[in-house]
């Protein structure tokens, strides 16, 4: 399958950064020059850096991916992310043609890699959005509480990550999710810990979840917890950081969700922004907005060296 790097966790650091096209046709020698040269870029690094755990990862836009591709088929779920909406919240949609998620244990590392990725676009993209994270206390969300709990390990996290055979000639590639959240910090903080612990379904300091008569049925752990028809729980990968401009007051989650299948992303924001049943929807919200929403499919590195050689 030769996914990219799909499963790594999410790091010390990372550079998120989506990229417009200014026009798909002709940005195509450029953008396919980029898809064979990531993976040398990235291994240069890791060859000078090999403690610091670097990785890269790139994806495409429904429309750019059109655009850039017209001859090839496209994954079967890729599609524009279309906005959520409930009664009381909203899960935008934002623009984003090209996508990249860097990740090292030292911020300079990625800083590099990012200018030579945005040198060789400099031409034929504009930047929409680049944002920096970081590693909060011990791999807590900025609100305090363990991120990225849920996750599956080992072989169950390239099953929930990985496009699999009923998409066959995607196979190995994933459907990445990503969404900016910015928290009200002030308004969390008024919350006693008990309260934010309802609110998160589980325990601030030793992350153990709530028991079942404890948790209320909007907590974030329960709208997010999702299963089959036939009973089997689906699960995505969470690769969630912080961000901040504290001088702006500004304190985020920067999430991305990597899964073999986007209706496992998109059922768990619909539960989250609508609700199961609709205006149960996740309490998180209520200190959390969404400002950004964007679906990006990752190819396998083995389909990114065959779009760069078209």
């Amino acid at each position: 399958m030769n996914p990219q790097d799909i499963t790594a966790r999410p790091g010390e650091n990372a550079i998120f950064i989506i990229f417009g096209l200014k026009n798909p046709k002709k940005a195509r020698g450029p953008v396919k020059d980029l898809c064979g040269k990531l993976p040398a870029l990235t291994r240069s690094l890791k060859n000078r850096f090999p403690e610091l755990g670097i990785s890269a990862v790139m994806g495409f836009g429904a429309e750019a991916y059109e655009g850039l591709f017209p001859k090839r088929a496209k994954p079967k779920e890729l599609e524009v992310f279309q906005e959520i909406k409930g009664k009381k919240h909203v899960a935008v949609s934002t623009p984003g043609d090209l996508f990249f998620h860097l990740r090292a244990g030292r911020l300079d590392v990625i800083v590099e890699l990012a200018t030579q990725i945005s040198s060789a676009l400099s031409q034929v993209a504009h930047p929409i959005d680049e944002t920096h994270g970081f590693r909060y206390l011990d791999s807590r969300a900025i609100i305090g509480f363990v991120d990225g709990t849920e996750n599956p390990e080992r072989d169950e996290a390239l099953t929930a990550a990985a496009i699999g055979e009923e998409d066959p000639e995607f196979a190995g590639g994933s459907y990445a999710m990503t969404q900016k959240y910015l928290h009200d910090l002030t308004a969390w903080s008024k919350l006693p810990v008990e309260e934010q612990e309802k609110v998160i379904g589980r325990h601030k300091y030793d992350d153990q979840e709530l028991s079942d008569e404890e948790k209320p049925t909007n907590a974030h752990n329960v709208v997010t917890n999702i299963s089959s028809e036939d009973g089997r729980e689906l699960k995505i990968v969470r690769a969630n950081i912080a961000f901040a401009n504290p001088a702006k007051g500004e304190h985020g989650t920067y999430f991305i969700g990597y899964a073999g299948s986007f209706s496992t992303t998109k059922k768990m924001l619909e539960n989250m922004f609508i609700g199961d049943p609709p205006g149960n929807s996740d309490r998180l919200l209520e200190y959390s907005r969404a400002i950004s929403g964007t679906l990006f499919f990752i190819p396998s590195w083995d389909l990114l060296a065959t779009l760069a050689e078209e």
